[in-house]
């Protein structure tokens, strides 16, 4: 909250457009997509593991959900298509690092490979666009000034907080992020709870898809979804939940998205290159990791 807080003074000293309503409201809508994808990618490190695939996933789900959304002229059917496709996904990496035991930075590394060339093999390379016009109110439609999406990711932090303070799913995620072998002894059921994680985390880029496809009514095997995963991780880590897991919380994966969403209006409103921003989160990334082996070394 601090450095949101120092980072959003710093901001508004920089440029006088920065305060503008509309400029605000677009720093939330812009960061709703990544926040969602955030929500999940927190829960997936609490139990001691992430996931790289999240931008391919969004793109297929995304590719899917369009495509019977035009065969069928059914939002509701489309909607479906995109859940089941990511679900389909986070059971893969699910099993694949529970039963498998495979590392899941080589599972969701393999599935984001795999997912982004099958996108890319169905469009032909290219893009998929919508043929339902209503489908764009999903991501456009206004409440107050202020587009449905930014709603939904509010909700969605209030739930997965909610989710991770008071129900055991959560605590049995800080349990395993924090001592596997003792959450075993204690008749966690590690693998099922891992499951679920990559599962949740897979249905919450399935919402973000929803809005991306609808917000863009298209999308593209190349493009959507790219480097969503450093954009989703740079979040987590920034709001302070530990790579390792057992230790965060959403409250700061919330913060760390509007850190990041700041940084990049900034640097927009700036001039600066916007092929910069990688380096910006990059340098993030490893500051935030680096304060955390402080403070564990300190503690």
């Amino acid at each position: 909250l601090i450095a949101f807080l120092i980072i959003f003074i710093i901001s508004s000293i920089i440029n006088e457009n920065f305060l503008e309503s509309n400029n605000l409201i677009n720093i939330l809508r812009q960061s709703a997509i990544i926040g969602i994808i955030a929500l999940g990618q927190t829960i997936v490190i609490l139990s001691g593991g992430f996931d790289l695939s999240v931008g391919a996933t969004l793109a297929l789900s995304g590719f899917c959900g369009l495509s019977v959304l035009n065969s069928t002229h059914s939002i509701f059917i489309g909607i479906i298509a995109t859940i089941v496709c990511a679900l389909l996904i986070g059971l893969v990496n699910g099993l694949l690092v529970t039963k498998g035991k495979i590392a899941p930075f080589i599972v969701t590394l393999g599935v984001m490979a795999m997912a982004r060339s099958l996108t890319l093999y169905l469009a032909n390379g290219g893009s998929i666009s919508g043929t339902v016009s209503s489908f764009t109110n999903i991501a456009n439609g206004t409440i107050l000034g202020i587009t449905y999406p930014i709603y939904l990711f509010i909700l969605l932090t209030i739930f997965v907080y909610i989710l991770l303070k008071n129900m055991k799913f959560g605590r049995y995620l800080f349990s395993i992020g924090s001592n596997e072998k003792a959450s075993i002894l204690s008749a966690i059921r590690v693998d099922r709870i891992k499951l679920m994680a990559y599962m949740f985390c897979s249905g919450l880029v399935a919402i973000a898809a929803i809005i991306e496809s609808s917000r863009l009514n298209s999308i593209s095997s190349s493009s959507s979804g790219l480097n969503y995963e450093l954009d989703s991780i740079a979040a987590v880590v920034i709001g302070g939940t530990r790579l390792s897991g057992g230790k965060g919380s959403i409250v700061g994966t919330f913060f760390g998205v509007l850190i990041l969403g700041v940084l990049n209006n900034a640097i927009n409103l700036m001039n600066v290159s916007p092929y910069l921003q990688g380096l910006v989160k990059g340098m993030i990334i490893i500051i935030a990791v680096l304060l955390q082996k402080k403070e564990k070394v300190n503690g």
